[in-house]
């Protein structure tokens, strides 16, 4: 063999021995509950360098699930309350919102604040979520609802919706906003084409298939950072979400955590946890 060939086969074996060993971090959050597990995505690295680090250092440990919304999500991490850090000083992180990752049911993502003071949606420095949400329907998830509904009150005074403006009155004097919601909906294309409007909401098919199985809150979509994925345990997390709420959604009862970083290769992930670990992510 020449040696040109025997060089090529030693940086292939090497390059092999390095995916072999290449590992990941995964994620144990432990509650009273029971234990939430979860990867991190690499294509968000200030996100997961700044939580791997926060976790090692033991700075979750002992913070709560602070605000807890059932079909919606738990919220917790606020690292720097437990550490008395005056609120004027909590680092945020710049955004990271990729396509690719929305708010199926079991992402992470970063809290923030609101964009009428953080119009760059910042990420704050330790606090973070677990999706829950719901399922949705097809229709109900491709229309945009703020603009459907706006449509349909400019297009029920038309002449010839005399009808259909006796049928919504009814219906909202009966407080019967289900059937409403359903009305309205019917309406969407018919609404469409005659004012002559865009209705719909673009979204992938890895979207559409998501939030029409598994669930999930689509309208968060582009508007925080979403950087990690739960692997096992999202059963903890709806049991956390179903605790008595008080003020502002807090446990009446706290639920505090301890989270502790793992090294495991993607073929371990894949083997314990059924997870397949994408290029990329």
């Amino acid at each position: 063999m020449s040696k040109k060939y025997h060089w090529f086969w030693v940086l292939v074996f090497l390059g092999f021995l390095g995916c072999a060993g290449q590992k990941e971090q995964v994620i144990r959050i432990d509650t009273r509950y029971g234990e939430i597990v979860a990867v991190l995505f690499d294509d968000t690295p200030v996100h997961k360098s700044n939580f791997i680090e926060l976790a090692e250092a033991g700075r979750f440990d002992s913070t709560e699930f602070h605000r807890v919304i059932p079909e919606f999500m738990v919220q917790g991490g606020d690292v720097f309350s437990k550490e008395e850090m005056p609120a004027e000083e909590w680092p945020t992180l710049p955004a990271e919102i990729r396509p690719n990752h929305f708010h199926k049911k079991g992402m992470i993502a970063a809290a923030r604040q609101g964009n009428n003071i953080n119009p760059e949606r910042r990420s704050s420095g330790s606090q973070f979520y677990i999706v829950l949400g719901q399922v949705y329907d097809e229709l109900e998830l491709t229309t945009d609802m703020a603009k459907l509904q706006a449509a349909f009150m400019q297009y029920v005074q038309l002449q010839s919706q005399d009808s259909l403006r006796a049928t919504y009155t009814q219906l909202y004097e009966q407080q019967d906003f289900d059937s409403l919601t359903r009305l309205i909906l019917s309406k969407r294309d018919e609404i469409e084409q005659s004012l002559n409007l865009k209705l719909t909401k673009d979204l992938s098919a890895e979207q559409l298939e998501a939030y029409t199985t598994v669930g999930g809150t689509p309208h968060l979509d582009g508007e925080y950072t979403v950087f990690g994925e739960v692997i096992q345990g999202l059963e903890v997390a709806e049991k956390i979400s179903l605790e008595p709420r008080g003020s502002r959604d807090k446990p009446l009862d706290p639920i505090y955590m301890t989270i502790r970083v793992e090294a495991m290769t993607p073929a371990q992930i894949e083997r314990e946890f059924g997870y397949i670990i994408e290029d990329g992510k």
